[in-house]
């Protein structure tokens, strides 16, 4: 069994192991061998847990909550694409694979399409920006996300890069 240590503060107290533990896995899980006896009211069993957001080389982003991740489009792409005026989303129950083109977003210079960062399940979607897609432009990390996924394969998870990682990206890839 796999579990996974996030929010330990919030119920929990975290001792020296723990954010050791912590720091060294970012968010990653663990097996449960290596938690022994002390109080993790919080941990929860998940097949993936990533403390931060994660980002595909075609500049979408996903954060992972359980067995759920929030996918929206970077500052980068945002920025690249200039005001968002019109946003089509994937529908909810849509099956949908890593790098599935699933949307599109208009702005008042250029149109792009939306790609799954992961594979899975529609099980919500952003009816606010399709309404109001300048939500995008001014906060892409938050109200401007666009649609939830329910995980079908965790394992692709490793194949994103982190912040850090689409950062470098973004300086040495001619995007």
């Amino acid at each position: 069994m796999v579990l996974c240590l996030r929010m330990v503060t919030r119920f929990g107290r975290i001792t020296s192991r723990t954010a050791n533990l912590w720091s060294t896995i970012r968010g990653e899980c663990v097996q449960a061998s290596s938690l022994s006896h002390h109080n993790y009211r919080s941990i929860s069993t998940t097949l993936a847990c990533y403390a931060e957001r994660l980002y595909s080389d075609k500049h979408e982003w996903v954060l992972i909550e359980g067995n759920t991740g929030t996918v929206g489009i970077s500052h980068y792409a945002q920025d690249a694409l200039g005001d968002v005026v019109y946003a089509q989303l994937p529908e909810i129950g849509t099956d949908i694979l890593k790098r599935d083109e699933c949307g599109a977003l208009e702005s008042v210079k250029a149109a792009s399409e939306i790609y799954s960062p992961i594979s899975g399940k529609v099980i919500e979607k952003n009816a606010e920006v399709e309404n109001t897609p300048a939500i995008i432009n001014k906060a892409c990390y938050g109200e401007g996300w666009l649609f939830k996924l329910e995980l079908s394969n965790p394992e692709e998870l490793k194949e994103l890069m982190t912040e850090t990682e689409y950062e470098n990206f973004l300086k040495t890839d001619p995007h």
